[in-house]
């Protein structure tokens, strides 16, 4: 069983709350009839015997709610399930991994953003949205952590890089003929600004020169690695138009749960 958690919190982001309100719009999108329900390998994602949509968790505020993310999905992991959370701001990562490091041993983390998140303290915050990586590898929540589409590295950031031994493939680096191969369990955390604007106007911190939605779905098909669970974060509802970034949002929720799911 896979189960798709709603997670509702945005107390994190920086700079425009909003994302908290994604949830629920990514699965209106996942759900809608202007797309059928299967990923393009195959799988049927509103297979009921095989994907549980839970109802958004109820948090409280502050750093119980960090808590409170971590405890629901190790509650969901120890039932033998893989786990896909939506999000919410990119904080929600850090206690998402807590859990699944109790589960999986060996982790390792593929990373789609246009920020790198690695700040040790982002506005007098530790754990900002801008702060999960550096919380994680701190404390040795993973063996292995690629991030690609990264666009805005500053000098502390490239610090934090290489004090981590974080592989970087920046968006100035990229090419369509990238691969990656992963030993052990591989977690997918996706912002959906790491893609650019065009394909994905409905995020807080936009930044051009991007992803395209293609490219992150190429990737996710062709990596090799056991891939056991992962994030979409950082949509922001009241940016978006049309509805387009709930629409991408929902097509990378498929193929997330197609490449877990194995057809």
């Amino acid at each position: 069983m896979l189960s798709v958690l709603g997670i509702p919190f945005d107390e994190n982001s920086s700079f425009l709350k909003g994302s908290a309100k994604a949830p629920q719009k990514i699965i209106e999108a996942f759900y809608s009839d202007s797309s059928n329900a299967f990923s393009e390998n195959g799988f049927n994602c509103r297979d009921t015997k095989k994907i549980k949509i839970i109802d958004e968790v109820k948090l409280s505020s502050g750093d119980l709610a960090i808590e409170e993310i971590r405890n629901k999905a190790e509650d969901e992991l120890g039932k033998g399930n893989n786990l896909i959370s939506i999000g919410g701001d990119h904080s929600i990562t850090f206690p998402l991994l807590q859990a699944h490091s109790t589960q999986y041993k060996s982790l390792n983390i593929l990373h789609f953003d246009a920020h790198p998140d690695l700040y040790d303290n982002f506005e007098n915050n530790p754990f900002s949205h801008a702060s999960p990586f550096a919380r994680i590898m701190e404390n040795n929540l993973v063996k292995r952590l690629v991030q690609i589409g990264i666009r805005t590295l500053n000098n502390h950031q490239r610090e934090q890089v290489n004090k981590f031994g974080v592989e970087v493939i920046e968006m100035k680096d990229f090419n369509s003929d990238l691969s990656f191969e992963f030993t052990g369990p591989v977690y997918i955390s996706l912002d959906i600004d790491g893609l650019d604007p065009a394909f994905a106007p409905g995020v807080s911190h936009p930044e051009p020169g991007g992803l395209t939605t293609r490219n992150i779905i190429n990737i996710i098909h062709s990596l090799k690695g056991d891939v056991i669970g992962g994030d979409i974060v950082e949509y922001n509802p009241i940016k978006d138009i049309n509805d387009m970034t709930a629409i991408t949002a929902a097509k990378l929720l498929k193929e997330i749960i197609g490449k877990i799911m194995k057809p």
